[in-house]
Protein backbone atom coordinates (compact mmCIF):
# COMPACT_ATOMS: atom_id res chain seq x y z
CA UNK A 1 0.00 0.00 0.00
CA UNK A 2 1.68 3.40 -1.03
CA UNK A 3 1.16 6.21 1.54
CA UNK A 4 2.06 10.05 1.44
CA UNK A 5 4.49 11.09 3.89
CA UNK A 6 3.77 12.87 6.96
CA UNK A 7 0.20 11.03 6.53
CA UNK A 8 -1.35 8.86 9.15
CA UNK A 9 -4.09 6.27 8.10
CA UNK A 10 -7.03 6.44 10.43
CA UNK A 11 -8.64 3.36 11.66
CA UNK A 12 -11.64 3.64 9.33
CA UNK A 13 -12.93 5.49 6.51
CA UNK A 14 -14.94 8.73 7.01
CA UNK A 15 -18.23 9.01 6.35
CA UNK A 16 -19.84 11.92 4.56
CA UNK A 17 -21.72 14.24 7.11
CA UNK A 18 -25.58 14.37 7.56
CA UNK A 19 -27.66 17.72 8.28
CA UNK A 20 -29.86 20.35 6.73
CA UNK A 21 -27.19 21.83 4.58
CA UNK A 22 -26.49 17.83 3.21
CA UNK A 23 -27.71 17.29 0.08
CA UNK A 24 -29.76 14.13 0.89
CA UNK A 25 -31.84 16.94 2.66
CA UNK A 26 -31.87 19.32 0.19
CA UNK A 27 -33.17 17.31 -2.06
CA UNK A 28 -36.26 16.25 0.52
CA UNK A 29 -36.98 19.56 1.53
CA UNK A 30 -37.18 20.51 -2.17
CA UNK A 31 -39.28 17.83 -2.74
CA UNK A 32 -41.56 18.15 0.13
CA UNK A 33 -42.01 21.78 -0.78
CA UNK A 34 -42.99 21.60 -4.32
CA UNK A 35 -45.63 18.17 -3.36
CA UNK A 36 -46.89 20.49 -0.43
CA UNK A 37 -47.27 23.37 -2.92
CA UNK A 38 -49.02 20.88 -5.53
CA UNK A 39 -51.62 19.62 -2.32
CA UNK A 40 -52.22 23.24 -1.39
CA UNK A 41 -53.29 24.65 -5.16
CA UNK A 42 -55.18 21.22 -5.62
CA UNK A 43 -57.02 21.65 -2.49
CA UNK A 44 -57.68 25.06 -3.60
CA UNK A 45 -59.07 24.25 -6.94
CA UNK A 46 -61.06 21.75 -5.46
CA UNK A 47 -62.93 23.78 -2.72
CA UNK A 48 -63.26 26.88 -4.88
CA UNK A 49 -65.21 24.35 -7.30
CA UNK A 50 -66.63 22.49 -4.77
CA UNK A 51 -68.23 25.89 -3.14
CA UNK A 52 -68.99 27.40 -6.54
CA UNK A 53 -70.89 24.34 -7.61
CA UNK A 54 -72.98 23.71 -4.02
CA UNK A 55 -73.54 27.54 -3.55
CA UNK A 56 -74.86 27.50 -7.38
CA UNK A 57 -77.46 24.54 -6.41
CA UNK A 58 -78.90 27.17 -3.68
CA UNK A 59 -78.81 30.12 -5.50
CA UNK A 60 -80.87 27.96 -8.62
CA UNK A 61 -83.71 27.22 -6.06
CA UNK A 62 -84.12 30.42 -4.56
CA UNK A 63 -83.50 32.58 -7.91
CA UNK A 64 -86.95 29.66 -9.03
CA UNK A 65 -88.61 30.50 -6.22
CA UNK A 66 -88.10 34.13 -6.92
CA UNK A 67 -89.07 33.89 -10.38
CA UNK A 68 -92.18 31.97 -8.89
CA UNK A 69 -93.59 34.45 -7.16
CA UNK A 70 -92.63 37.68 -9.11
CA UNK A 71 -94.81 35.95 -12.10
CA UNK A 72 -97.93 35.44 -9.94
CA UNK A 73 -98.77 39.04 -10.07
CA UNK A 74 -99.87 38.64 -6.36
CA UNK A 75 -100.40 41.35 -3.85
CA UNK A 76 -100.25 41.57 -0.43
CA UNK A 77 -103.52 41.13 0.21
CA UNK A 78 -104.32 38.59 -2.27
CA UNK A 79 -101.73 36.45 -0.52
CA UNK A 80 -103.94 36.95 2.47
CA UNK A 81 -106.93 35.61 1.01
CA UNK A 82 -105.20 32.81 -0.32
CA UNK A 83 -107.01 29.16 1.44
CA UNK A 84 -103.55 27.38 0.38
CA UNK A 85 -101.86 29.49 2.91
CA UNK A 86 -101.10 26.60 5.28
CA UNK A 87 -98.80 25.06 2.31
CA UNK A 88 -96.84 28.60 2.05
CA UNK A 89 -96.99 28.69 5.94
CA UNK A 90 -94.80 25.09 6.07
CA UNK A 91 -92.55 26.17 3.37
CA UNK A 92 -91.49 29.79 3.79
CA UNK A 93 -91.96 31.26 7.45
CA UNK A 94 -89.56 28.93 9.66
CA UNK A 95 -89.06 29.41 13.56
CA UNK A 96 -92.50 31.18 14.33
CA UNK A 97 -93.63 30.83 18.28
CA UNK A 98 -97.05 30.39 19.23
CA UNK A 99 -100.63 29.06 17.70
CA UNK A 100 -99.83 31.17 14.74
CA UNK A 101 -96.11 30.62 13.78
CA UNK A 102 -94.86 28.28 11.06
CA UNK A 103 -92.38 24.77 11.77
CA UNK A 104 -88.79 25.78 11.54
CA UNK A 105 -87.05 25.47 8.30
CA UNK A 106 -83.52 26.31 6.01
CA UNK A 107 -85.17 29.07 4.10
CA UNK A 108 -86.04 32.54 5.65
CA UNK A 109 -88.85 34.85 4.35
CA UNK A 110 -90.02 37.90 5.30
CA UNK A 111 -92.09 40.64 3.72
CA UNK A 112 -91.54 44.37 3.28
CA UNK A 113 -93.49 47.12 2.71
CA UNK A 114 -92.62 50.60 0.50
CA UNK A 115 -90.40 52.13 3.60
CA UNK A 116 -88.29 48.92 4.06
CA UNK A 117 -90.13 47.73 7.06
CA UNK A 118 -91.05 44.15 7.90
CA UNK A 119 -94.60 43.19 7.73
CA UNK A 120 -96.57 40.15 8.39
CA UNK A 121 -96.66 37.57 5.59
CA UNK A 122 -99.37 35.36 4.88
CA UNK A 123 -101.31 36.49 8.13
CA UNK A 124 -98.37 35.31 10.10
CA UNK A 125 -96.41 38.40 12.07
CA UNK A 126 -92.48 38.63 11.52
CA UNK A 127 -90.42 36.23 13.36
CA UNK A 128 -87.02 37.29 15.06
CA UNK A 129 -84.91 36.03 12.31
CA UNK A 130 -87.25 37.51 9.81
CA UNK A 131 -86.35 40.99 11.35
CA UNK A 132 -81.79 40.02 11.68
CA UNK A 133 -82.79 39.16 7.84
CA UNK A 134 -84.41 42.15 6.99
CA UNK A 135 -81.94 44.37 9.26
CA UNK A 136 -79.39 42.27 6.69
CA UNK A 137 -79.79 43.45 3.49
CA UNK A 138 -79.03 46.97 3.03
CA UNK A 139 -80.57 47.98 -0.07
CA UNK A 140 -83.64 45.72 -0.67
CA UNK A 141 -84.10 47.60 -4.02
CA UNK A 142 -81.40 47.13 -5.61
CA UNK A 143 -81.36 43.36 -4.62
CA UNK A 144 -84.46 42.49 -5.87
CA UNK A 145 -83.48 44.70 -9.28
CA UNK A 146 -80.06 42.88 -9.49
CA UNK A 147 -81.95 39.69 -9.77
CA UNK A 148 -79.15 37.95 -8.40
CA UNK A 149 -78.43 36.17 -5.09
CA UNK A 150 -76.04 37.71 -2.67
CA UNK A 151 -74.54 36.37 1.29
CA UNK A 152 -75.34 37.89 3.98
CA UNK A 153 -74.66 36.74 7.48
CA UNK A 154 -77.70 37.20 10.66
CA UNK A 155 -77.58 34.94 13.71
CA UNK A 156 -73.85 33.53 12.99
CA UNK A 157 -74.67 31.84 10.09
CA UNK A 158 -74.50 32.32 6.28
CA UNK A 159 -77.13 32.90 4.00
CA UNK A 160 -77.28 33.36 0.02
CA UNK A 161 -80.59 35.77 -0.05
CA UNK A 162 -82.66 36.89 -2.92
CA UNK A 163 -85.47 39.78 -3.52
CA UNK A 164 -88.50 40.31 -5.54
CA UNK A 165 -91.02 43.11 -5.90
CA UNK A 166 -94.78 42.04 -5.56
CA UNK A 167 -97.76 43.87 -7.57
CA UNK A 168 -98.50 46.05 -4.65
CA UNK A 169 -94.64 47.21 -4.76
CA UNK A 170 -94.06 45.40 -1.34
CA UNK A 171 -90.85 43.21 -1.28
CA UNK A 172 -90.31 39.61 -0.47
CA UNK A 173 -87.06 38.47 0.72
CA UNK A 174 -85.79 35.03 0.76
CA UNK A 175 -82.63 33.58 2.26
CA UNK A 176 -81.65 29.74 2.41
CA UNK A 177 -79.06 28.74 5.04
CA UNK A 178 -75.28 27.70 3.14
CA UNK A 179 -74.16 26.52 6.87
CA UNK A 180 -74.06 22.90 5.83
CA UNK A 181 -72.23 24.19 2.25
CA UNK A 182 -69.53 25.59 4.17
CA UNK A 183 -69.57 22.80 6.84
CA UNK A 184 -69.04 20.19 3.94
CA UNK A 185 -66.25 22.53 2.86
CA UNK A 186 -64.31 22.43 6.09
CA UNK A 187 -64.53 18.46 6.28
CA UNK A 188 -63.18 18.01 2.75
CA UNK A 189 -60.41 20.57 3.85
CA UNK A 190 -59.37 18.63 6.52
CA UNK A 191 -59.50 15.46 4.34
CA UNK A 192 -57.34 16.91 2.29
CA UNK A 193 -54.74 18.38 5.08
CA UNK A 194 -54.68 14.71 6.35
CA UNK A 195 -53.61 13.09 2.98
CA UNK A 196 -51.61 15.78 2.13
CA UNK A 197 -50.16 15.11 5.31
CA UNK A 198 -49.63 11.60 4.67
CA UNK A 199 -48.72 11.71 1.18
CA UNK A 200 -45.68 14.54 1.84
CA UNK A 201 -44.61 12.11 5.25
CA UNK A 202 -44.42 9.55 2.50
CA UNK A 203 -42.49 11.11 0.01
CA UNK A 204 -39.84 12.30 2.62
CA UNK A 205 -39.25 8.79 3.64
CA UNK A 206 -39.18 7.60 -0.36
CA UNK A 207 -36.74 10.71 -1.39
CA UNK A 208 -34.46 9.87 2.00
CA UNK A 209 -34.09 6.57 1.12
CA UNK A 210 -33.84 6.67 -3.12
CA UNK A 211 -31.45 9.45 -2.41
CA UNK A 212 -29.31 7.07 -0.10
CA UNK A 213 -29.16 4.90 -2.73
CA UNK A 214 -28.72 6.94 -5.66
CA UNK A 215 -25.84 9.38 -3.58
CA UNK A 216 -23.89 6.07 -2.34
CA UNK A 217 -21.54 6.38 -4.94
CA UNK A 218 -20.65 10.17 -3.95
CA UNK A 219 -20.64 8.91 -0.68
CA UNK A 220 -18.04 6.34 -1.54
CA UNK A 221 -16.21 9.02 -3.82
CA UNK A 222 -16.10 10.98 -0.52
CA UNK A 223 -14.51 7.78 1.22
CA UNK A 224 -11.97 7.22 -1.44
CA UNK A 225 -10.78 11.18 -1.64
CA UNK A 226 -10.25 11.04 2.57
CA UNK A 227 -8.44 7.75 2.32
CA UNK A 228 -6.32 9.20 -0.48
CA UNK A 229 -5.48 12.53 1.50
CA UNK A 230 -4.63 10.53 4.36
CA UNK A 231 -2.19 8.69 2.27
CA UNK A 232 -3.69 5.15 0.99
CA UNK A 233 -3.09 5.88 -3.40
CA UNK A 234 -4.24 2.32 -4.30
CA UNK A 235 -7.73 3.56 -3.05
CA UNK A 236 -10.56 3.95 -6.08
CA UNK A 237 -13.88 4.46 -6.34
CA UNK A 238 -15.99 1.22 -6.48
CA UNK A 239 -18.73 0.74 -9.22
CA UNK A 240 -22.58 0.80 -8.37
CA UNK A 241 -25.09 -2.16 -9.21
CA UNK A 242 -27.49 0.27 -10.64
CA UNK A 243 -25.10 3.22 -11.75
CA UNK A 244 -26.46 6.31 -12.84
CA UNK A 245 -24.85 8.00 -16.22
CA UNK A 246 -23.52 11.19 -15.08
CA UNK A 247 -22.10 9.47 -11.74
CA UNK A 248 -20.85 6.50 -13.26
CA UNK A 249 -18.77 9.02 -15.64
CA UNK A 250 -17.90 10.67 -12.54
CA UNK A 251 -16.34 8.16 -10.99
CA UNK A 252 -14.30 6.60 -13.87
CA UNK A 253 -13.11 10.25 -14.27
CA UNK A 254 -11.97 10.29 -10.96
CA UNK A 255 -10.39 6.40 -11.21
CA UNK A 256 -8.49 7.94 -14.29
CA UNK A 257 -7.56 10.75 -11.81
CA UNK A 258 -6.35 9.01 -9.27
CA UNK A 259 -4.30 6.53 -11.23
CA UNK A 260 -2.64 9.48 -12.67
CA UNK A 261 -1.77 10.48 -9.33
CA UNK A 262 -0.26 7.22 -7.90
CA UNK A 263 1.43 7.08 -10.98
CA UNK A 264 3.32 10.17 -10.59
CA UNK A 265 3.88 9.54 -7.41
CA UNK A 266 5.14 6.06 -8.15
CA UNK A 267 7.33 7.98 -10.46
CA UNK A 268 8.80 10.76 -7.99
CA UNK A 269 9.13 8.17 -5.86
CA UNK A 270 11.57 5.80 -7.96
CA UNK A 271 12.98 9.10 -9.42
CA UNK A 272 13.94 9.91 -5.94
CA UNK A 273 15.05 6.68 -4.90
CA UNK A 274 17.12 6.51 -7.82
CA UNK A 275 18.67 9.74 -7.16
CA UNK A 276 19.47 8.90 -4.48
CA UNK A 277 21.47 5.31 -5.06
CA UNK A 278 23.19 7.64 -8.15
CA UNK A 279 24.45 9.75 -5.69
CA UNK A 280 25.90 6.71 -3.36
CA UNK A 281 27.30 5.30 -6.56
CA UNK A 282 28.79 7.85 -7.69
CA UNK A 283 30.34 8.52 -4.38
CA UNK A 284 31.66 4.65 -4.11
CA UNK A 285 32.58 4.69 -7.41
CA UNK A 286 34.92 8.24 -6.83
CA UNK A 287 35.72 7.53 -3.25
CA UNK A 288 37.93 4.29 -4.47
CA UNK A 289 40.22 5.76 -6.77
CA UNK A 290 41.23 8.87 -4.39
CA UNK A 291 41.14 6.34 -1.74
CA UNK A 292 43.90 4.73 -3.66
CA UNK A 293 46.01 7.73 -4.71
CA UNK A 294 45.74 9.19 -1.52
CA UNK A 295 47.28 5.99 -0.34
CA UNK A 296 50.70 6.18 -2.05
CA UNK A 297 50.95 10.12 -1.89
CA UNK A 298 51.07 9.44 2.34
CA UNK A 299 53.28 6.48 1.50
CA UNK A 300 55.57 8.88 -0.67
CA UNK A 301 55.13 11.58 1.88
CA UNK A 302 56.43 9.51 4.94
CA UNK A 303 59.65 8.37 2.72
CA UNK A 304 58.17 5.08 2.87
CA UNK A 305 58.80 4.06 -1.38
CA UNK A 306 62.95 4.49 -1.32
CA UNK A 307 63.37 1.75 -4.08
CA UNK A 308 62.91 3.32 -7.41
CA UNK A 309 60.96 0.12 -8.45
CA UNK A 310 58.06 1.04 -6.02
CA UNK A 311 58.11 4.74 -6.92
CA UNK A 312 57.48 3.50 -10.27
CA UNK A 313 54.95 1.20 -9.20
CA UNK A 314 53.49 3.79 -7.13
CA UNK A 315 53.29 6.20 -9.68
CA UNK A 316 51.70 3.68 -12.84
CA UNK A 317 49.12 2.70 -9.76
CA UNK A 318 48.01 6.60 -9.00
CA UNK A 319 47.70 6.77 -13.12
CA UNK A 320 45.74 4.12 -13.65
CA UNK A 321 43.22 5.34 -10.55
CA UNK A 322 43.45 8.72 -12.03
CA UNK A 323 42.78 7.31 -15.41
CA UNK A 324 39.97 5.42 -14.49
CA UNK A 325 38.36 8.57 -12.46
CA UNK A 326 38.48 10.78 -15.13
CA UNK A 327 36.94 7.82 -17.01
CA UNK A 328 34.34 7.97 -14.67
CA UNK A 329 33.71 11.64 -14.44
CA UNK A 330 33.34 11.52 -18.39
CA UNK A 331 30.59 8.80 -18.15
CA UNK A 332 29.08 10.65 -15.76
CA UNK A 333 28.74 13.97 -18.00
CA UNK A 334 28.11 11.77 -21.11
CA UNK A 335 25.17 10.64 -19.30
CA UNK A 336 23.78 14.34 -17.43
CA UNK A 337 24.15 16.03 -21.19
CA UNK A 338 22.03 12.81 -22.68
CA UNK A 339 19.54 13.30 -19.65
CA UNK A 340 19.21 16.96 -20.80
CA UNK A 341 18.03 15.52 -24.78
CA UNK A 342 20.96 17.99 -26.34
CA UNK A 343 20.98 18.77 -30.28
CA UNK A 344 22.24 15.50 -31.76
CA UNK A 345 24.77 16.25 -34.49
CA UNK A 346 22.91 14.08 -36.91
CA UNK A 347 24.64 12.86 -40.33
CA UNK A 348 24.78 9.52 -42.71
CA UNK A 349 26.53 6.77 -40.30
CA UNK A 350 27.37 3.12 -41.82
CA UNK A 351 27.20 1.03 -38.48
CA UNK A 352 28.94 -1.44 -40.75
CA UNK A 353 31.73 0.44 -40.76
CA UNK A 354 31.66 1.03 -36.65
CA UNK A 355 31.09 -2.75 -36.23
CA UNK A 356 33.88 -4.07 -38.15
CA UNK A 357 36.13 -1.54 -36.45
CA UNK A 358 34.79 -1.89 -33.10
CA UNK A 359 35.52 -6.24 -33.78
CA UNK A 360 39.32 -5.48 -34.92
CA UNK A 361 40.00 -3.70 -31.55
CA UNK A 362 38.31 -6.63 -29.34
CA UNK A 363 39.91 -8.88 -31.52
CA UNK A 364 43.42 -7.19 -30.77
CA UNK A 365 42.58 -6.58 -27.07
CA UNK A 366 41.64 -10.56 -26.85
CA UNK A 367 43.30 -12.92 -29.80
CA UNK A 368 41.95 -15.99 -28.66
CA UNK A 369 38.35 -14.63 -28.87
CA UNK A 370 36.35 -16.15 -31.43
CA UNK A 371 34.62 -13.00 -32.95
CA UNK A 372 31.78 -13.35 -35.89
CA UNK A 373 30.51 -10.47 -37.89
CA UNK A 374 27.90 -10.22 -39.99
CA UNK A 375 27.10 -7.17 -41.93
CA UNK A 376 26.67 -7.57 -45.22
CA UNK A 377 26.43 -4.14 -47.44
CA UNK A 378 26.14 -0.73 -45.89
CA UNK A 379 23.67 0.20 -43.30
CA UNK A 380 23.23 3.43 -42.89
CA UNK A 381 21.10 5.26 -40.00
CA UNK A 382 20.69 8.93 -39.64
CA UNK A 383 22.78 9.92 -36.29
CA UNK A 384 25.79 11.08 -34.10
CA UNK A 385 28.97 8.70 -35.32
CA UNK A 386 30.66 9.60 -31.98
CA UNK A 387 27.76 8.33 -29.95
CA UNK A 388 26.59 5.52 -31.85
CA UNK A 389 30.26 4.50 -31.85
CA UNK A 390 30.22 4.42 -27.98
CA UNK A 391 27.30 2.26 -28.25
CA UNK A 392 28.90 -0.59 -30.48
CA UNK A 393 32.18 0.23 -27.99
CA UNK A 394 30.33 -0.65 -25.10
CA UNK A 395 28.51 -3.32 -25.94
CA UNK A 396 32.04 -5.47 -26.84
CA UNK A 397 33.32 -4.05 -23.72
CA UNK A 398 30.47 -5.44 -21.49
CA UNK A 399 31.19 -8.57 -23.15
CA UNK A 400 35.24 -8.36 -22.51
CA UNK A 401 34.49 -7.43 -19.04
CA UNK A 402 32.25 -9.81 -18.00
CA UNK A 403 32.66 -13.35 -19.89
CA UNK A 404 35.97 -15.51 -20.24
CA UNK A 405 38.48 -14.68 -22.53
CA UNK A 406 37.48 -17.49 -25.11
CA UNK A 407 33.82 -17.32 -25.24
CA UNK A 408 32.62 -16.74 -28.79
CA UNK A 409 30.88 -13.34 -29.77
CA UNK A 410 28.80 -12.94 -32.79
CA UNK A 411 28.01 -9.50 -33.79
CA UNK A 412 24.76 -9.09 -36.24
CA UNK A 413 23.82 -6.07 -38.86
CA UNK A 414 20.50 -6.53 -40.77
CA UNK A 415 18.10 -4.18 -42.31
CA UNK A 416 14.26 -4.53 -41.44
CA UNK A 417 10.83 -3.51 -42.95
CA UNK A 418 8.74 -3.53 -40.08
CA UNK A 419 5.69 -1.01 -42.06
CA UNK A 420 5.04 1.47 -45.31
CA UNK A 421 7.42 3.93 -46.34
CA UNK A 422 10.49 5.38 -44.85
CA UNK A 423 9.09 5.07 -41.18
CA UNK A 424 8.91 1.59 -41.10
CA UNK A 425 12.69 1.07 -42.16
CA UNK A 426 15.02 -0.03 -39.51
CA UNK A 427 18.66 -1.30 -39.01
CA UNK A 428 19.10 -3.96 -35.65
CA UNK A 429 22.24 -4.51 -34.30
CA UNK A 430 22.57 -7.75 -32.38
CA UNK A 431 25.72 -8.59 -30.73
CA UNK A 432 24.94 -12.02 -28.64
CA UNK A 433 28.15 -14.09 -25.89
CA UNK A 434 27.96 -17.13 -24.98
CA UNK A 435 28.99 -16.65 -21.96
CA UNK A 436 27.44 -17.28 -18.39
CA UNK A 437 24.40 -15.14 -19.02
CA UNK A 438 22.14 -13.31 -16.19
CA UNK A 439 19.36 -14.09 -14.35
CA UNK A 440 15.99 -12.40 -14.72
CA UNK A 441 16.51 -10.08 -11.40
CA UNK A 442 19.94 -8.66 -12.77
CA UNK A 443 18.21 -8.84 -16.42
CA UNK A 444 15.75 -6.61 -15.38
CA UNK A 445 18.60 -3.95 -13.89
CA UNK A 446 20.88 -3.77 -16.43
CA UNK A 447 20.22 -0.42 -17.91
CA UNK A 448 20.47 0.61 -14.45
CA UNK A 449 22.99 3.33 -13.78
CA UNK A 450 25.97 1.79 -11.80
CA UNK A 451 24.76 -1.52 -11.74
CA UNK A 452 27.08 -4.65 -12.04
CA UNK A 453 25.72 -7.95 -11.88
CA UNK A 454 27.02 -10.17 -8.92
CA UNK A 455 29.53 -12.42 -9.04
CA UNK A 456 29.03 -15.62 -10.71
CA UNK A 457 26.12 -15.22 -13.37
CA UNK A 458 27.90 -12.11 -15.16
CA UNK A 459 31.12 -12.35 -13.91
CA UNK A 460 34.27 -13.12 -15.58
CA UNK A 461 35.60 -16.95 -15.60
CA UNK A 462 36.51 -18.43 -12.06
CA UNK A 463 33.70 -16.43 -10.54
CA UNK A 464 36.35 -12.94 -10.50
CA UNK A 465 34.35 -10.01 -9.16
CA UNK A 466 32.65 -7.80 -12.12
CA UNK A 467 35.02 -4.86 -13.60
CA UNK A 468 33.57 -1.04 -14.69
CA UNK A 469 31.71 1.76 -13.55
CA UNK A 470 28.64 0.37 -13.76
CA UNK A 471 27.13 3.20 -16.37
CA UNK A 472 28.34 1.74 -20.31
CA UNK A 473 24.84 -0.21 -20.46
CA UNK A 474 23.04 2.97 -19.38
CA UNK A 475 24.69 4.83 -21.86
CA UNK A 476 23.79 2.41 -24.45
CA UNK A 477 20.12 2.99 -23.43
CA UNK A 478 20.52 6.62 -23.40
CA UNK A 479 22.56 7.52 -26.81
CA UNK A 480 19.99 4.75 -28.07
CA UNK A 481 16.70 6.27 -27.24
CA UNK A 482 18.31 10.09 -28.33
CA UNK A 483 18.27 8.19 -31.61
CA UNK A 484 14.51 7.35 -31.35
CA UNK A 485 15.46 3.14 -31.23
CA UNK A 486 15.08 0.86 -28.73
CA UNK A 487 17.32 -1.69 -26.64
CA UNK A 488 16.42 -4.79 -25.34
CA UNK A 489 18.02 -7.77 -24.09
CA UNK A 490 17.66 -11.55 -23.87
CA UNK A 491 19.89 -13.64 -21.24
CA UNK A 492 19.29 -17.03 -19.68
CA UNK A 493 21.84 -18.26 -16.79
CA UNK A 494 24.31 -20.27 -18.72
CA UNK A 495 22.74 -19.68 -22.30
CA UNK A 496 24.79 -15.81 -23.01
CA UNK A 497 23.56 -12.64 -23.20
CA UNK A 498 21.85 -11.20 -26.50
CA UNK A 499 21.34 -7.67 -26.65
CA UNK A 500 19.73 -5.76 -29.73
CA UNK A 501 19.72 -2.23 -31.14
CA UNK A 502 17.11 -0.75 -33.08
CA UNK A 503 17.38 2.23 -34.84
CA UNK A 504 15.53 4.44 -37.72
CA UNK A 505 17.29 3.46 -40.82
CA UNK A 506 18.21 6.91 -43.25
CA UNK A 507 16.34 7.62 -46.55
CA UNK A 508 19.79 7.58 -48.30
CA UNK A 509 22.36 4.36 -48.57
CA UNK A 510 26.08 5.15 -48.59
CA UNK A 511 28.38 3.25 -51.25
CA UNK A 512 30.65 0.80 -49.51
Amino acid sequence: MIRLPGKSARTGPRRCRRGIHSLRAKLTIVNVCLLALGIVAATAVSLMGMRHYLLERVDAELLMSRNALGRSGFTQKEIDSLSAIGALREQFVPDASGAGSLPRSSTVLVALDADHRPIAFAQVPPTGRQLELADAVDDPEALAASGEADDVSFGSDPYRVVGTTLADGSMVLMATDTGAVHSGMKKALKLDLALGTILLTFLAVATMLGTRHRLRPLEDMVETASAIAEGDLTRRVPAGHDPVTEIEQLRVALNSMLHQVESAFETRENSAAQLRRFVADASHELRTPLSAIRGYLQLYDKGMLREPAERTRALARMTAEADRMGRLVEELLTLARLDQHPQLRLCAVDLSRLVRDAADDLRAQQPHRPVAVRAEGAMVVQGDESGLRQVVGNLLANIRAHTPADAPVRVELAREENGDGPAGRQVRLRVADEGPGMDREDADRIFDRFFRASSGASSGAHGAQPVGSGLGMAIVQAVVASHGGAVTVQTAPGEGLAVTVALPAAARTLTP
